[in-house]
């Protein structure tokens, strides 16, 4: 029941002679023991066709299993067909019904961690339930399954550990893991999101507690750019923790050893790749809060290798430029004043460093050498502003060092010397931007442009009402983590988050569409300005620099498209080209999962 490439193209009115390569959700999902065709609305020239889900799977195998149950909505010819029928409550209720019960008891609780679980218990028994309910309530909900909260159910992941959800690989398991691959059920796979656990959002190292990052992530994906759930797997490599804490902690669930290094480390990473591709040639991995120490050695180890990329480098680095494109329009100047910029950098980590290279990318395409570009960028780190006499400095940091600035000054000084017109926090210390250094800022711009990016809500740099306040208002705001609005002197401020979400799904959707053999830094560029055009006139005038949360499945839609057009320019597309954007976006937009009950019919 495999539903091919050109069959895809024909709905879609594009003509093709690639008849045999399966695409997205119109491939066939199967297990050791059930092969099935995963049940998914396909959209054509926006009609909807509802596809049967053939599984040999029945009784109590099937209403545990999330991808299939429904719960209380299986209609009575499926009870029958299926051997459940007296195995779920006599009535079956609409979808409709079931979102507002778990709507209302979602309700009644008021702890963030307490909704998390909640959600994530939702989520274990039945999927589809779960991100419909994801998806029309994105914008409440994401901070909920995401940041700021899934920082504390990192913390507390081993005392509240129900139920296994993805993939571990550990130290004990060398040798063993192009075998262990074969364990996971799915023989597709469209996403993976793995971490080491080695830099938990602002929190650091909590080893494999760190898994609910990856989880998360993937929970976005799904609602956030319609990769299909059963086609994604949260991975984490425990390499051991140098967390003395969890070391000592009973209920750690991680080897309890210190953290790998050097030659071991890499040698476990690279057999860890080697297995998954074996088993998924076409898979996309996403590198998720791996340590400054290992995470761009890893990048550029794999990225012209693999299908693959750091979200904390490159989507962190295009979410920001997009930011910053946008508040330029807010004070009323083209992209092109982008190279006319003077930015200070608070952390000089792998995820500073991804942001000042997107940072930079961009005033090349504006016109400026990279010698040219690097000048106008100051980074700043725990010991200060890094100059050219800096010792053991990391890979990347050298052409941002400063001849004409003394190693070491502070931020305060430097916002004082330089006076920046654009302020970024990726040093993972909460409340560095003090009010001194906000108000010498704001001295020397009109519309200083202040973005705090880091996670949770404890590491940002400054609060959205500090900024505001600081400012007298003057300042356009974004920041890592929600804030809410702010009321001075009877004006409200709306800071907007700098969300990844807003540019990793559909850079995932993307190279999933056009079938991507690599992950380029043109896409991540293109992606960041086509999201900075989708902010709205109106928005831009309230001072937003992002659109809203509410619209992130037409962000992912038209960011997936600009992957899929950098990739055909590029050649890096395993099908062909459309013949024009309504073809290509009508392709993207039939890909995209949508989470309804579907027919179940059994083989058996």
């Amino acid at each position: 029941m495999s539903r091919t490439l050109s069959q895809a193209y024909k709905g879609a009115g594009i003509e093709s002679s690639s008849s045999s390569i399966p695409i997205c959700q119109y491939r066939e999902y199967s297990s050791s023991t059930d092969k099935a065709h995963h049940g998914v609305f396909y959209r054509t020239h926006q009609v909807f066709e509802k596809r049967p889900l053939i599984t040999s799977k029945i009784g109590t195998s099937l209403i545990h299993d999330p991808i299939y149950n429904k719960g209380t909505g299986f209609p009575y010819a499926e009870r029958d067909r299926l051997k459940i029928r007296g195995l779920v409550p006599p009535r079956c209720v609409p979808m409709e019904e079931q979102v507002s019960r778990v709507l209302l008891r979602y309700n009644q609780i008021t702890d963030p961690l307490r909704r998390y679980d909640y959600l994530h218990n939702l989520q274990d028994r039945n999927e589809t339930l779960f991100y419909k309910i994801l998806m029309e309530n994105i914008e409440e909900m994401a901070p909920v399954i995401y940041t700021p909260v899934v920082g504390e159910a990192c913390q507390k992941f081993g005392s509240q550990f129900r139920r296994a959800r993805g993939m571990y690989f550990s130290t004990a398991d060398r040798g063993e893991m192009s075998a262990m691959v074969w364990n996971w059920p799915a023989p597709e796979l469209d996403v993976i999101v793995v971490t080491d656990g080695s830099r938990i959002l602002g929190l650091g190292d909590l080893g494999c507690h760190g898994m609910g990052i990856p989880i998360g992530k993937l929970s976005l994906y799904v609602a956030g750019g319609g990769i299909h759930p059963a086609r994604t797997l949260p991975i984490t490599l425990d390499m051991g923790t140098n967390n003395e804490q969890l070391l000592n902690d009973p209920f750690y669930l991680g080897r309890t050893h210190r953290r790998l290094t050097g030659e071991q480390y890499f040698n476990l990473v690279d057999e860890f790749m080697n297995a998954v591709y074996l088993r998924w040639p076409n898979v996309l991995v996403q590198f998720e809060d791996f340590d400054n120490s290992t995470a761009m050695a890893l990048l550029q180890k794999y990225k012209d290798k693999y299908l693959c990329f750091n979200d904390d480098i490159q989507g962190t680095g295009s979410v920001t430029l997009s930011g910053l494109l946008c508040a330029l329009r807010a004070q009323g100047k083209p992209s092109k004043e982008l190279t006319k910029q003077r930015i200070v950098v608070l952390g000089a980590g792998s995820a500073g460093l991804g942001v000042v290279n997107s940072i930079v990318k961009g005033m090349v395409q504006e016109g400026l050498t990279r010698e040219q570009a690097c000048k106008n960028i100051y980074l700043v780190d725990k010991d200060g502003v890094i100059g050219t006499t800096r010792k053991g400095m990391q890979p990347g940091q050298l052409e941002f060092a400063k001849e004409n600035m003394k190693d070491g000054a502070l931020l305060e000084e430097v916002v004082r010397q330089v006076k920046p017109t654009i302020l970024l926090g990726l040093s993972g210390v909460g409340r560095t931007f003090t009010k001194e250094v906000i108000e010498t800022m704001a001295a020397n711009v009109d519309r200083p442009i202040i973005f705090p990016l880091s996670n949770p809500t404890s590491k940002s740099e400054c609060t959205a009402r500090e900024a505001f306040e600081w400012t007298k208002g003057k300042c356009i705001f974004a920041s890592g983590s929600p804030f809410d609005p702010v009321i001075l002197e009877d004006k409200v401020f709306y800071p907007t988050q700098g969300n990844n979400m807003y540019i990793f799904p559909g850079v995932g959707l993307g190279a999933v569409v056009c079938k991507a053999s690599r992950i380029t830094d043109s896409m991540f560029y293109e992606a960041a300005r086509r999201l900075s055009k989708m902010v709205t006139d109106e928005e831009v005038r309230q001072g937003r620099c992002y659109p809203s949360v509410t619209e992130i499945r037409e962000v992912s839609k038209a960011i997936a498209m600009e992957v899929c057009r950098v990739a055909f320019d590029e050649r890096l597309a395993g099908i062909p080209a459309p013949k024009n954007d309504k073809q290509l976006a009508e392709l993207v937009e039939s890909c995209m999962y949508v989470p309804e009950y579907v027919p179940l019919i059994s083989k058996t």
